[in-house]
C-alpha cells in the first residue's frame, strides 16, 4: 500500500502535466515525423514546466499555499481527460500507419536487460531521504517555502542564492504527502528522458540503438534521491527535441507562413522555453546557450524569431537571475563573484569551493565512453539527427573537460551521450563479432572439388570450429543478461530493504544511513532557541528548522574557531543560539578551548554524536 499510494499520487500529477502539455501541443504544427509515445513524453514534460512556472508564480506573490496546489493540479486532471478521447483516436491512427518489423533474437536480448535495469529503479524512490544534497539544501529549501508559501532568501543554507525551479515541484510534494514524494518528481524526470531516448532511437537509429541507450541512461541515472540533476537532463533533452523538430518543420513551411511566427517557428519558442526550465534549475544549463545560439542563427536571423526566442526562454527562469543582479549585483551569485563582486561569500568560500569541485573530478561512467565510436557507423551517415546529437555530445563533453570534470556536472548532456554511445556500442560490438569470424574461420570460401583428403579433412574441422565458435557466441549474451539479472536483483533487494513502512523501520533506516540523524531529531523536538551545527550539513533536514552552521556562507565556521570558550558562548549567545550539535570527531578541537566546561555542558549524546547546552553568562 505504501508503494502504491505513492505510484498513485504520480500518476495523478503525470495525468495533469499530460493535460496542460497537450493543451499547448494542440496549439502548435505537428511534428514531421509524427511519434505518438515521444509526442506524448513532450506533452508531459511542458507539463512538468507548467507546473513550475505556475509554483513559482504563486510563490513570488505569497500565494502558494495547499488549497492553491490542489487547484493547479485538479485544473490539469480536468484538461487531461477531456482531450484523452481526441488522444486516444489520434494515436490509433498514428499506429495503424505504422509498420512494425518483427523483434529479432538481438533486439529482444537489449529489451530484456533494459527491463532489468529498470527493476531496481522502480523501488529506488520508496527510500527515505539520505543522500547528501538533498539533505543539505535542496529539501530543507522545499520545506521553507512550501511552509510559507513564498520565495525567501534563507542564509543559512549552503546556496541561498541558486534558481530552485525544480524544488518548487519538491515543494509542492511536501505540501500534499511525505518527504519521499519528492523522490518521486525526481524519478519521473529520470522515466520521461528515458522513454524519450528510447522513442529517439527507434525514429532515427533502430529498436536495437534505442534499447541500448535507454538502458546506459537508465542505468546512470539515480532514482533514490530529491536532486535536481535529472529534471536539467529531461528540460535540456525536451529541448533538444523540440529543436530538431523546428528544423525539420521550417523547410516544409511556405515562404509566406515563413515570414510570421508560424506553426514550425513555435517549436523553436518552445525549445527556448525548455532551456529557460533548466537554467531556473542549475547555472550549468547555460553552457548550452552558445551552442543553441550557433545552431539557431544558422537558420534564422529574423529579429521577430528571436524576440520569440529570448521571450520564452526568460519566462520560466528571469525571477532567479534579475532578484539575485538586483539584491546582490550578481545574477549569478555566488558563481559570479569574481567578476560581479563577493556578498555572504568571500574569496576563500569560492576558492575553497572550487577545491571541492577539483577534488571530486574524475571519469564519467565508462558506459558513455564508446560516443568517439558512433561516427563510424552507419547510422552517423545516413541520420543528420544522429550527428547533430553528436556534435552536442561532443561540445559537452569539451566544455566539461575545460571546466570543472565533475561527473554530475556531465548529467544534463547524459541521456544524448547515451543514445550516441549506444550507437558507439554497436560499431565496438561489430568490430568485435567480426573479429570473432575471422578467427573461427567464418565465412571463408569452400574448397575446390578437386582437393585432396587433406584438404578435405582440414576444411570439415574448419567447419566444426566455426560452428564451436558460433555457439559460443550464442551464449555470450544469454551469460552477460545473467550477470545483469544477478546485480540487479541484489541492487532491488537492498533498495527494498531500506523502504521504511513503519515509523519505526524509518528511525533504524535514517539512524543507520544519515551521521547525526538521532541529535537532530532529539533537537528538533526540544530545541528551546537557535542550534548552530558543526559538521553534520548531511542531517539538517532532520534537525530543527532552520539551523544554522556551514563551510561556507555567512554562518562559516572560521568565523568562530579561534574564540575561547566564553567568548563563543557569548557571541553565540548574543545571536540567539542555545545549543551546539557535532560528530564527536570534532569534540576534541571543539572543547580545547579556554574555560570551555564553564561554558558548556553536555546535553544529549547519541550515535557518534552529542548536543552542548550554552550556559548561561555567570552575573
Amino acid at each position: 500500500m505504501f508503494a502504491a499510494a505513492h505510484y498513485a499520487a504520480l500518476a495523478v500529477f503525470v495525468f495533469s502535466c499530460w493535460g496542460y502539455g497537450r493543451a499547448l501541443l494542440g496549439r502548435l504544427a505537428p511534428p514531421p515525423r509524427r511519434d505518438a509515445g515521444l509526442e506524448a513524453a513532450m506533452a508531459v514534460a511542458l507539463g512538468v514546466g507548467f507546473f513550475i512556472c505556475a509554483f513559482q508564480a504563486l510563490a513570488i506573490f505569497g500565494a502558494f499555499k495547499t488549497g492553491a496546489t490542489v487547484a493547479v493540479v485538479v485544473a490539469g486532471f480536468v484538461a487531461a481527460a477531456v482531450q484523452l478521447p481526441l488522444w486516444l483516436r489520434e494515436r490509433r491512427a498514428l499506429r495503424a500507419g505504422e509498420s512494425r518489423a518483427p523483434w529479432t533474437r538481438a533486439e529482444r536480448i537489449a529489451a530484456m536487460a533494459l527491463a532489468l535495469v529498470a527493476l531496481p529503479a522502480l523501488v529506488a524512490p520508496l527510500v527515505p531521504p539520505i543522500a547528501f544534497d538533498e539533505l543539505m539544501y535542496h529539501l530543507p529549501y522545499a520545506r521553507q517555502v512550501a511552509q510559507q508559501g513564498t520565495l525567501g532568501i534563507h542564509d543559512w543554507l549552503r546556496y541561498p542564492w541558486f534558481p530552485y525551479n525544480y524544488n518548487l515541484l519538491y515543494a509542492a510534494a511536501l505540501q500534499l504527502g511525505d518527504d519521499v514524494l519528492p523522490h518521486f518528481l525526481n524519478a519521473l524526470a529520470g522515466a520521461l528522458s528515458v522513454f524519450m531516448v528510447y522513442r529517439l532511437g527507434v525514429l532515427h537509429a533502430s529498436r536495437l540503438t534505442a534499447c541500448i541507450g535507454a538502458a546506459i541512461w537508465l542505468g546512470l541515472g539515480d532514482y533514490s534521491n530529491a536532486l535536481i540533476d535529472m529534471g536539467v537532463a529531461l528540460f535540456v533533452l525536451s529541448a533538444c527535441v523540440a529543436l530538431w523538430w523546428w528544423r525539420e518543420s521550417a523547410p516544409a513551411m511556405p515562404a509566406a507562413a515563413q515570414r510570421g511566427v508560424h506553426g514550425g517557428m513555435r517549436w523553436l519558442g518552445v525549445a527556448a522555453f525548455c532551456l529557460g526550465v533548466a537554467a531556473g534549475c542549475k547555472y550549468q544549463a547555460l553552457i548550452f546557450l552558445p551552442l543553441v545560439a550557433l545552431f539557431v542563427v544558422r537558420h534564422e536571423r529574423r529579429v521577430k524569431a528571436w524576440a520569440l526566442v529570448l521571450g520564452c526562454f526568460l519566462l520560466p527562469c528571469v525571477y532567479w537571475y534579475a532578484r539575485n543582479a538586483v539584491m546582490t549585483g550578481d545574477p549569478f551569485n555566488p558563481i559570479g563573484a569574481r567578476v560581479f563582486g563577493f556578498t555572504e561569500w568571500t574569496p576563500a568560500d569560492y576558492v575553497q569551493q572550487v577545491a571541492d569541485v577539483r577534488v571530486h573530478a574524475e571519469m564519467p561512467n565508462a558506459l558513455i565512453w564508446s560516443v568517439f565510436f558512433a561516427p563510424f557507423s552507419i547510422w552517423w551517415k545516413r541520420s543528420a539527427a544522429v550527428r547533430a546529437a553528436g556534435w552536442f555530445c561532443l561540445y559537452s563533453v569539451v566544455v566539461w573537460v575545460v571546466t570543472s570534470r565533475y561527473p554530475r556536472y556531465l548529467t544534463a548532456s547524459f541521456p544524448l551521450l547515451a543514445a550516441i554511445a549506444a550507437i558507439g556500442w554497436q560499431v565496438l560490438f561489430g568490430w568485435a563479432a567480426a573479429g570473432v569470424r575471422r578467427l573461427f574461420g567464418v565465412g571463408k570460401p569452400g574448397h575446390d572439388e578437386g582437393a585432396g583428403a587433406g584438404s578435405v579433412a582440414t576444411g570439415a574441422m574448419s567447419r566444426d570450429t566455426a560452428r564451436g565458435g558460433a555457439r559460443v557466441a550464442d551464449w555470450i549474451p544469454v551469460l552477460l543478461l545473467a550477470v545483469l539479472a544477478a546485480v540487479a536483483v541484489r541492487q532491488t533487494a537492498v533498495k527494498v530493504a531500506m523502504i521504511s513502512v513503519t515509523p519505526e523501520a524509518r528511525e533504524a533506516v535514517l539512524r543507520q544511513h544519515v551521521p547525526g540523524y538521532a541529535v537532530m531529531d532529539y533537537l528538533r523536538h526540544n530545541a528551546t532557541g537557535r542550534v548552530y551545527q558543526i559538521a553534520l550539513n548531511e542531517a539538517i533536514y532532520y534537525g530543527p528548522n532552520p539551523i544554522w552552521g556551514d563551510t561556507l556562507g555567512p554562518w562559516r565556521y572560521t568565523d568562530f574557531g579561534a574564540l575561547s570558550g566564553g567568548d563563543l558562548a557569548r557571541k553565540l549567545g548574543g545571536l540567539g543560539f542555545t545549543a551546539v550539535v557535532l560528530p564527536n570527531s570534532v569534540v576534541p578541537v571543539f572543547s580545547a578551548r579556554t574555560d570551555f566546561d564553564k561554558h558548556f555542558a553536555v546535553q544529549y549524546e547519541k550515535d557518534g554524536s552529542r548536543v552542548y547546552r550554552i550556559l548561561p553568562a555567570a552575573p
